[in-house]
């Protein structure tokens, strides 16, 4: 028997539905839903495409027979989110000859959903974008909220633009292709609500941990629609990241730096961000704001889902520090952090100084 969908609709300026539960990417209706015109790009990467793409292709055709379909593959990783990249993306685009009624889907991790939703935001000044997300971690951040863009060298992130999505179909099957660690970079993304809005959901993470590694249906759906929940109520509210959005971040000035500095060749973007909220958490405590008991208890429960809690050896806190400088949270007046004051109470931070900062980076 096939597992119920769930739904979660986020409202605003431009409501779409997410929709979550296994069978998604086969359903010819569900994909084909949100298409408006006759013609599809399908934005994949080399690991994705070649399990999914041919299916979801086949799908589109047989719910809109003289559709064109049309895909194009980067390669796997977070090397391919470029400017190189995108621009390959919008020739694939060109060479469908894409009217403004075209739309994109993204099949595929952060990555991807990223690119393409850039892509899309910029052809024609704004084409429709659907949001397939295969792994954990996009499930539950990158394809909810219309956050789209690619890194430079200098930052992750740095070049992009607002562009919600039409619709959000999270196939949880697919979770089942993905490495262990992949799906453990997600957990800390799910993690990560529980720590600035729902202190309750970190108890139940903590009693289901074990559930979720084995990747039972039932946890993870509940988990993915309690944190799309959760992010939909405060995009909706904030969205273009002026206020209470930027609790979002908590832990990715950190877990920015930390991947920037490694040249996006170290820990994933889940990892890195695992490590960002210990270390917001400790800068919260450095700060007078939280107790440790807390910090300590979000390392423990990361530290239980297989994520790291420390910053990796070798790192020089001065070039962490660096990088902070430069991310897209800062402001001209200098840092600004997600903090809280405990599990379940995050708030926004502006002029931390540098040197607070530096301590936390030097304990590690």
């Amino acid at each position: 028997m096939t597992a119920p969908r769930k739904t979660v609709d986020v409202g605003g300026a431009t409501p779409y539905r997410i929709a979550i539960g296994p069978g998604l990417l086969d359903d010819p209706a569900a994909l084909a839903g949100p298409l408006r015109g006759r013609q599809a790009l399908l934005v994949t990467d080399s690991h994705v495409g070649p399990l999914y793409a041919g299916q979801v292709a086949a799908r589109l055709r047989e719910a809109r027979p003289g559709l064109a379909v049309a895909t194009f593959a980067l390669p796997a990783g977070e090397a391919s989110k470029t400017l190189e990249g995108f621009a390959r993306a919008i020739d694939a685009l060109a060479a469908l000859g894409a009217r403004r009624d075209a739309c994109v889907y993204a099949l595929g991790g952060g990555v991807v959903g990223d690119l393409a939703g850039f892509a899309a935001a910029c052809w024609m000044r704004g084409i429709d974008c659907v949001q397939l997300p295969t792994s954990l971690l996009a499930m539950v951040d990158s394809s909810v909220g219309g956050k789209t863009a690619v890194d430079l060298p200098q930052g992750k992130n740095l070049v992009g633009a607002f562009h919600p999505p039409r619709a959000v179909l999270a196939d949880t099957a697919t979770l089942k292709s993905l490495p262990p660690r992949e799906l453990r970079a997600g957990l800390a993304e799910v993690v990560k609500y529980g720590a600035i809005a729902d202190a309750p959901f970190l108890d139940w993470l903590d009693a289901r941990a074990d559930a979720l590694l084995a990747m039972d249906d039932d946890a993870l759906a509940e988990a993915i629609a309690r944190s799309c929940a959760h992010k939909a109520a405060i995009v909706e509210r904030d969205p273009f990241e002026r206020g209470e959005r930027a609790l979002l971040n908590f832990g990715h000035t950190f877990g920015h730096a930390i991947e920037t500095e490694q040249g996006y060749g170290g820990l994933n973007h889940g990892e890195a961000v695992a490590v960002g909220m210990v270390l917001a958490a400790r800068l919260s405590e450095a700060l007078g704001l939280a107790k440790p008991a807390d910090g300590e208890r979000l390392r423990e429960l990361l530290a239980r889902l297989g994520l790291p809690v420390a910053l990796p050896p070798g790192l020089d806190p001065e070039r962490l520090l660096a990088h902070m400088r430069l991310d897209k949270k800062a402001q001209a007046g200098g840092l600004r952090f997600i903090v809280w004051t405990g599990a379940g109470r995050a708030q926004v931070l502006a002029d931390v100084p540098e040197s607070a900062v530096l301590g936390v980076l030097r304990a590690g």
